[in-house]
């Protein structure tokens, strides 16, 4: 028996909130706001990056990636949180593994872009006069497609793994959304295996990538104390800052999750912190590379002003 045929296909019952029924009002708001802006937000990127060609550079390449996983990665949770959030507590077995499969999917693919992305910035900064030839377009479509490729693989193990084992009738998941660490929760076996499997994935997925950022960002740094420049200094601040922004919110908040999944801190607080990094870090993303980027304000601008800007 597993999660897919045990127990007559009973529908999840999501009770993440419902021990604080003051707050499902205020944060039924907050992320209808959040899930906006996120679609609006990491769209006009997507445009922006599309259609101008001051923005054809696999920076930007990568930029459109991470909004797209971004919308992918918000859209497969947030409907049924606000659904949840109006009373709808239930959700379908069928409907619970399509949504472990997408968000696990984006969000690994999200890691592994990230690393990606790292890199991008540190051929930027340490090899300029190769930049051109180490990212050039087939490169940047490789890199992409092999995070996409990651994500997917992670997903169809882990979820599929998760999904197998038996429930024996336990249908309440103390979260908002379906993910790994709930699920296993669920189950009526012993599940270390699949504690210790979640944290071998974390490693791959999250260290690993996050070791590659710190290495890649090591090697700027030393780039720059180098030249000696204030100017130098700034222009790193500006080429990495928005990155390393970005990079602290998601992986902060992910790996106090899945590095040690049955925890207590991620059983008490697990709702909490999967709030911030599933609805709020997409939302801040689109605005941090917005506020922080000179070229992609004066690209928006140029987009609803629909005239050339010198």
């Amino acid at each position: 028996m597993d999660f897919l045929n045990g127990s007559g296909h009973e529908d999840f019952i999501m009770v993440a909130f419902s021990d604080q029924p003051h707050l499902e009002k205020i944060l039924f708001v907050i992320v209808l706001v959040s899930y906006l802006l996120t679609l609006v937000g990491n769209t006009i990127i997507i445009l922006i990056s599309s259609v101008d060609p001051k923005l054809k550079t696999p920076m930007y390449f990568f930029l459109t990636q991470l909004s797209l996983v971004d919308i992918c990665f918000t859209t497969s949770i947030v409907p049924q949180l606000l659904w949840n959030l109006k009373g709808g507590k239930a959700i379908t077995v069928p409907g619970c593994a399509v949504q472990l499969y997408a968000a696990l999917g984006s969000g690994s693919t999200e890691c592994v872009l990230l690393a990606v992305m790292a890199f991008d910035r540190y051929a930027a900064v340490c090899k300029p006069l190769h930049y051109a030839t180490v990212m050039n377009p087939r490169v940047c479509k490789a890199l992409a497609g092999i995070s996409w490729l990651c994500g997917a693989g992670n997903a169809l193990i882990q979820g599929t793994i998760t999904l197998q084992l038996p429930r024996c009738g336990h249908r309440y998941i103390y979260n908002f959304f379906c993910e790994v660490p709930s699920m296993i929760k669920l189950a009526c076996v012993d599940t270390h295996s699949n504690e210790v499997q979640v944290f071998f994935a974390a490693l791959v997925l999250l260290i690993l990538p996050l070791t590659l950022i710190l290495i890649s960002y090591g090697f700027i740094v030393k780039a720059v104390v180098r030249i000696k420049s204030v100017q130098a200094w700034r222009k790193a601040l500006g080429t990495c800052g928005s990155h390393l922004m970005v990079v602290s919110l998601f992986y902060g908040t992910v790996i106090a999750i899945y590095a040690r999944p049955n925890s207590s801190y991620a059983q008490t607080h697990g709702k909490f912190i999967s709030l911030f990094y599933t609805v709020v870090t997409p939302t801040l993303n689109p605005l941090i590379y917005t506020l922080r980027n000179k070229d992609v304000k004066r690209a928006v601008g140029r987009l609803f002003r629909r005239s050339p800007d010198s």
